[in-house]
């Protein structure tokens, strides 16, 4: 009670201007939840003198120091969220806020007076919470050709965090920064999404950061986008020799055609023949780009309908034969005797 009024008289003889104050700018401190911080007086503590630390809006009494006669009283708070928190410094009053917490955040105030002289020191204390690592999704992927015949893997990104605050969410490609977006106040969860091009040679990854501490997540892009297959070209069936055979039933001639589909620089291809629905021949190639040919012999039937087919697992190319252009009905034998 004794040091409460005093304090108070203090407070009054400052406001009518009794004492001459020293008041110092506000020192910013950044600290991580967890860890413990000194707020420093740079002051030693002689006889007769008073420090106080005070916190918050309110200019709560936290912690206390009166020195008389050689003999320090001293007053540290053990209530609400300074509980077994603080520790003082008897001999210069700096104060130690230990395993420090987000609630801690705010404005402290430190009272000194020295030989009837006052100096005010203020300190905003912010505290930050450890950081999670960002969560690298994809969205979708889809492939788009370009005039070349090639074609580009496009790939969505989202970068991802939850229940962050006093944060920035970052894109790097590189060293260099692609997009970024922050946070203040608020506990809220951030996302920032990212359009990629499928290139080996580019390295992407998103950072979260705050003033003290910063996570980041690398991009395995192999993992997440996918490569575009190179557009598959359309086969090209050619005639290869005709030739017409006699029946030995009937006296007449039937016509027997033979065809080459083609197709050039594939890998990772199979090329078919069908006739109709029915699979008649294939032949494939996996790793080297290279060029296949598969032949097929066909008689001259109208109603016979033949198509080769270029295929890999995601797409494919069809080429009908129209048999009428590239092979030719066999002349019958009697017709040959009659002209």
């Amino acid at each position: 009670m004794h040091s409460d009024a005093a304090f108070v008289s203090l407070c009054i003889l400052i406001t009518n201007g009794v004492f001459d104050v020293k008041t110092d700018e506000v020192k910013s401190v950044t600290v991580l939840e967890g860890d413990s911080v000194t707020l420093h007086t740079d002051v030693k503590v002689q006889r007769d003198d008073q420090i106080r630390w005070t916190f918050g809006p309110q200019n709560t009494r936290i912690a206390e120091i009166i020195k008389r006669d050689q003999i320090n009283f001293i007053f540290v708070s053990n209530d609400g969220r300074f509980r077994d928190k603080l520790l003082m410094d008897n001999q210069t009053g700096s104060l130690t806020i230990r395993n420090i917490r987000s609630d801690h955040t705010g404005l402290y105030k430190l009272t000194v007076i020295i030989s009837g002289e006052t100096s005010l020191k203020s300190f905003s204390v912010t505290v930050y919470a450890p950081l999670s690592t960002p969560v690298i999704s994809s969205n979708s992927s889809n492939c788009s050709s370009s005039s070349e015949r090639s074609s580009v893997s496009r790939c969505s990104l989202l970068c991802s965090v939850l229940n962050v605050s006093h944060v920035t969410l970052s894109w790097f490609k590189g060293n260099s920064l692609l997009s970024n977006i922050s946070v203040s106040d608020l506990s809220i969860s951030l996302s920032l999404p990212l359009e990629v091009e499928y290139q080996g040679t580019n390295t992407y990854s998103c950072v979260l950061n705050n003033p003290i501490s910063n996570q980041t997540q690398h991009l395995d892009i192999t993992q997440l986008c996918q490569t575009c297959a190179a557009p598959l070209p359309i086969p090209v069936i050619t005639r290869g020799t005709s030739n017409c055979s006699s029946s030995s039933s009937s006296g007449s001639s039937v016509s027997k055609c033979s065809l080459l589909c083609s197709v050039l620089n594939v890998s990772d291809v199979t090329l078919s023949w069908y006739k109709g629905n029915s699979l008649l021949s294939s032949i494939s190639v996996s790793d080297l780009s290279i060029s296949l040919s598969l032949p097929l012999e066909v008689e001259y039937q109208e109603k016979n309908t033949y198509s080769c087919v270029l295929s890999n697992p995601i797409s494919n190319q069809t080429r009908h034969l129209d048999i009428s252009q590239l092979c030719q009905p066999c002349i019958a034998f009697q017709d040959m005797l009659m002209s």
